[in-house]
């Protein structure tokens, strides 16, 4: 399906036709598709909706980089173009932080229940060894686009700069770069006690993209949490061991019924 929002054209898919609603936001880089199993584990339960967020999948990118209040903005706007003014929420990776995010500092949704699957939202705490390789790349970056030395070598300093950063950066276009940047420098680790709904944490403990420890800082800090282990997956455990992941999400949001 396919909808204007804020004048972008916007990529969704609706499973089930349920009485209530879930609504599914995805990791950076993903698209719809990869939740599909997700959706379809619930769907005879709920409306599930799951959304191309701008510049994920086919969906148009924002115009500017946008930043977690930007995406949050957004995830209001198309839901209440689908006339939806109540949800649950399942987010994996960076949809978990849009979720953090929304769930203290919107009050025009009203958000249920919450699960948070292998999520972004914490920001690590750098070494001293890391914050000063951090120094001295943007030292060097400085000194690489100085005009007189960018002029003599602009794709071997182009080169270079491509394969810095992590997969997801060197994958991004140059507005997503810019807008991935801004969002694992947001650190919501002091939100997590403003959350109040019943939360569901998911993780897999072999997650090098958001470590367990995240996992177990999301747990002591949301006070109506719980967490799951999925041994031996990684930062998809949803894909990776699908049939407890299915248990252990439909005992959360039906409450055990079948």
């Amino acid at each position: 399906m396919n909808t204007v929002v804020d004048g972008l054209s916007i990529n969704y898919e609706v499973y089930g036709d349920g009485p209530g609603n879930v609504v599914i936001l995805e990791g950076w880089g993903t698209n719809t598709l990869v939740y599909e199993s997700v959706a379809n584990s619930i769907k005879d339960k709920y409306r599930v909706i799951v959304p191309d967020l701008p510049g994920f999948g086919t969906s148009d990118e924002p115009p500017e980089a946008w930043g977690i209040e930007e995406y949050s903005d957004f995830v209001l706007h198309f839901l209440f173009q689908l006339k939806i003014k109540e949800t649950d929420f399942i987010g994996h990776s960076f949809g978990g932080r849009l979720i953090i995010y929304l769930s203290t500092h919107i009050n025009d949704l009203k958000i249920g229940k919450i699960v948070l699957i292998d999520s972004a939202g914490i920001m690590p705490k750098r070494t001293a060894k890391q914050k000063t390789m951090i120094r001295l790349y943007k030292l060097k970056k400085a000194f690489l686009h100085l005009p007189f030395i960018y002029f003599f070598f602009p794709d071997m300093i182009d080169m270079w700069q491509h394969e810095q950063g992590s997969e997801d950066y060197r994958n991004a276009s140059p507005i997503m770069k810019k807008c991935l940047v801004k969002a694992v420098n947001n650190d919501l680790t002091g939100n997590l006690k403003d959350i109040e709904n019943d939360t569901l944490i998911i993780w897999g403990d072999q997650d090098q993209a958001t470590p367990i420890g995240d996992a177990y800082i999301m747990r002591d800090n949301i006070r109506n949490s719980g967490l799951v282990v999925l041994e031996g997956c990684g930062h998809y455990s949803f894909l990776q061991n699908p049939a407890k992941f299915k248990r252990v999400l439909r005992a959360f949001l039906t409450g055990g019924e079948e």
